[in-house]
């Protein structure tokens, strides 16, 4: 990066820590460190929720997904506005109305102390491991792309964070996140933009999306009933819609977020707000990376994006074996250029005989890219047997460092930080909210009093970020890291939520028959997971399910 860049990046990351730190001056309790002091308004309840999901892992994963794969990913959203909707009837008046400060507080007053501490364990394995993910995701991205250390852009990633998130708590949390919000959606209209600016001028953004529809990139909607599909309308609505359902009902990183709304009425419309302009904003980011496919139509992209690892294929035996590969990739190229300028011209013409064979040409030219490819990531093994093969996480940000002015590369990877920021500190509080109320103040030390509450929140806090980093360091090999991070709360959001399902609506059922069944129903989780017989999303929906039959099986078997 030129220096004007590295100004850009250290004076934003700057002024998010001191903005932060400014905001949250003056917390005397555990009430204002954890939640708040509950007087936030809707509007930032709903931006620090939307920060809170969307992690470094979406800004960097997202358009490379959508690059290789087309827009199906924007149907794992589609439950998300149904989610909202059942939250704020059901879970957010209740919450209020007991006044707790963590969701599994209920549990006990609903059930029994096993449940919510087993409920407050499945949640702090699942977010402890999935918030180490989102700091290594855009440490490693940025580390290959910009050749700077991976462990110390880790390390600085994880400093930031735990700075102010340990001096000034749930405060520091969403006023940074109001501030990061507001960067990221600049950001994003400025680089949507550009992108469109640098495709040939008679390529606009409708012409644009043609090109990509007729490579099979603009795929939004699959209306298939395909278990082998982790993508369609129907695993997102059903599918998504449980894992959504849990994820903001009993996920304490998302709970503590809309906790800290001075009312019921603001909370709701909070969540509102979120599940009104996720989708759009994720469809946004997609479509990015769909623009930069079309962009990468008319100028040769590289053969895989990692360029660590083919330089280290360049430097191998097997270098002339690659330089051979680019040169067969080289000559496709032009034979694909060529065939974009024809389906250009037909379409002009609205020659519709014309675009249909300039199609099935389109897609004979990407699948003989595609074996090029393939060609090279077998070489790439040759030489690294641990090598990551799938490149979509580094799509985006070589695009930016490739083609975007100076500043504003410094302005995206400054985003790609905030991002990571934002959901990293809600996590981290959160855990750190869990392990106080649910874990010290429920089994070790009761009787605390405020100053020792609010010490010990810190010092978990600390604790937690310290651990977040050490599995960040550690993470590796996780594929694409939006589907990695999904994939893990799949593990144990459904049964999460079943425990929740149970305890609101199937009021016979007591604490022995639940704890019973979340642990049996964790274990045909994880067995089905293994076994890889259905998509992940599906996971959600079987452990809610089973948790509710099992439970009930339970307790009707149990003695009154």
């Amino acid at each position: 990066m030129s220096t004007a860049d590295w100004i850009v990046l250290l004076l934003t990351l700057l002024l998010i820590v001191t903005y932060g730190i400014y905001k949250s001056r003056g917390i005397k309790n555990i009430d204002g460190y954890l939640l708040g002091n509950r007087s936030l308004p809707w509007y930032h309840v709903g931006l620090s929720v939307m920060a809170t999901q969307a992690s470094a892992i979406t800004f960097l994963s997202a358009p490379g997904l959508a690059y290789s794969s087309g827009m199906s990913f924007v149907q794992f959203y589609f439950g998300l506005p149904l989610a909202m909707i059942v939250l704020c009837i059901t879970f957010i008046p209740i919450f209020h109305r007991l006044k707790v400060f963590t969701a599994y507080e209920f549990l006990e007053k609903r059930f029994d102390v096993r449940t919510r501490g087993l409920t407050a364990l499945l949640f702090l394995i699942q977010r402890g491991i999935s918030t180490g993910i989102t700091i290594f995701a855009p440490a490693l991205i940025i580390s290959t792309i910009l050749h700077i250390d991976l462990t110390l852009t880790t390390l600085a990633i994880g400093s930031f964070v735990v700075i102010y998130t340990t001096y000034g708590g749930t405060k520091a949390v969403s006023h940074t996140q109001l501030l990061q919000m507001s960067i990221i959606f600049g950001s994003l209209l400025i680089a949507g933009l550009l992108v469109i600016h640098l495709l040939p001028a008679d390529i606009g953004l409708s012409k644009a999306l043609h090109i990509a529809g007729k490579s099979g990139k603009t795929n939004a909607l699959d209306f298939t009933f395909d278990l082998n599909n982790n993508y369609t309308l129907w695993t997102g609505l059903i599918g998504g819609f449980f894992l959504q359902l849990s994820y903001f009902g009993t996920d304490q990183s998302q709970v503590g977020r809309y906790l800290t709304g001075s009312s019921v009425k603001e909370s709701r419309m909070g969540l509102i707000m979120n599940g009104l302009l996720k989708v759009p904003m994720q469809f946004a980011i997609l479509l990015i990376g769909i623009l930069v496919f079309v962009y990468y139509q008319y100028h040769q992209p590289p053969i895989f994006f990692n360029q660590v690892e083919i330089q280290k294929l360049k430097e191998s035996p097997y270098a002339q074996a690659y330089q051979d590969l680019e040169h067969k990739h080289a000559e496709l190229f032009k034979e694909r250029l060529s065939i974009v300028n024809s389906v250009n011209d037909a379409m002009n013409q609205d020659d519709q005989d014309r675009v249909s064979l300039s199609r099935d040409a389109l897609q004979q030219v990407n699948t003989a890219l595609q074996l090029v490819k393939d060609s090279t990531l077998t070489l790439i093994k040759r030489v690294n047997p641990a090598a990551e093969t799938n490149d979509n996480n580094y799509v985006f940000l070589s695009f930016v460092t490739r083609t975007f002015p100076k500043g504003l590369i410094g302005l995206l990877i400054a985003v790609i930080f905030l991002a990571s920021m934002g959901s990293t500190a809600s996590a981290i509080n959160s855990l750190a909210s869990t392990t106080t109320i649910d874990i010290y103040k429920r089994f070790v030390n009761p009787n605390a009093s405020e100053k020792q509450d609010l010490l010990w929140s810190r010092i978990f806090t600390m604790v937690w970020g310290i651990f977040t980093v050490i599995i960040a360091l550690y993470a590796n090999k996780l594929g694409n890291l939006l589907e990695a991070v999904n994939i893990l709360g799949s593990l144990f959001y459904g049964t999460i939520l079943g425990i929740f399902i149970v305890a609101f609506y199937q009021k016979k059922v007591r604490g022995k028959a639940v704890f019973i069944a979340a642990i049996l129903s964790e274990l045909i989780v994880i067995g089905i997971w293994l076994l890889d017989k259905i998509p992940f999303l599906w996971l959600n929906l079987v452990g809610c399910l089973a948790v509710m039959i099992i439970a009930h099986c339970v307790q009707r078997l149990s003695k009154p």
